[in-house]
């Protein structure tokens, strides 16, 4: 599988009727390098799962993610993920540099569709995060964002600007 970065790719997502859980944000709107890095990287990674974080700032009814800082996944399988902890910190550390927060996880998932698994839902660590996945099960990579709050899925739009 290769990818070409502004090539062919789904990105889908459904805007929420009203925000059920009080986190703000009901569109992800992330930067046209933050995608493709987002893709290579799930890619480069194949077969094992990739993940990393993304940084940016919440607003009232969208959420900006212009940068994307790869992880490396100590969990080195195709079925789950671990962020690297050095590298969550270092990650912390450049958004704090750059005035950012980090916002959200992004991970992919080689063989199965776009949604969170059960393990995604029970390690999910901030309700106020965004949960970005990639799937590359089709020919075309398919990304999506969710929130995730007390078990319950909520999928939000996802814009590439």
């Amino acid at each position: 599988m290769s990818f070409v970065p502004g090539g062919d790719m789904v990105v889908s997502g459904y805007r929420r009727l009203g925000d059920p859980f009080g986190y703000g944000a009901l569109v992800l709107r992330m930067s046209r390098q933050a995608f493709d890095e987002i893709v290579d990287l799930a890619v480069r990674e194949y077969p094992l799962e990739a993940c990393g974080l993304i940084a940016g700032s919440e607003g009232e009814d969208d959420a900006s993610a212009p940068t994307f800082h790869a992880c490396r996944n100590t969990a080195a399988s195709a079925k789950l993920y671990t962020v690297d902890p050095a590298d969550h910190l270092r990650a912390e550390r450049a958004a704090d540099d750059a005035d950012l927060d980090i916002i959200g996880v992004v991970h992919s998932h080689t063989h199965t569709e776009p949604y969170p698994s059960a393990t995604d839902v029970a390690q999910a660590p901030d309700p106020g995060w965004h949960y970005v996945i990639v799937s590359l099960k089709r020919d075309a990579p398919e990304m999506r964002s969710y929130r995730i709050v007390d078990g319950v899925i909520s999928e939000e739009r996802l814009v590439i600007e």
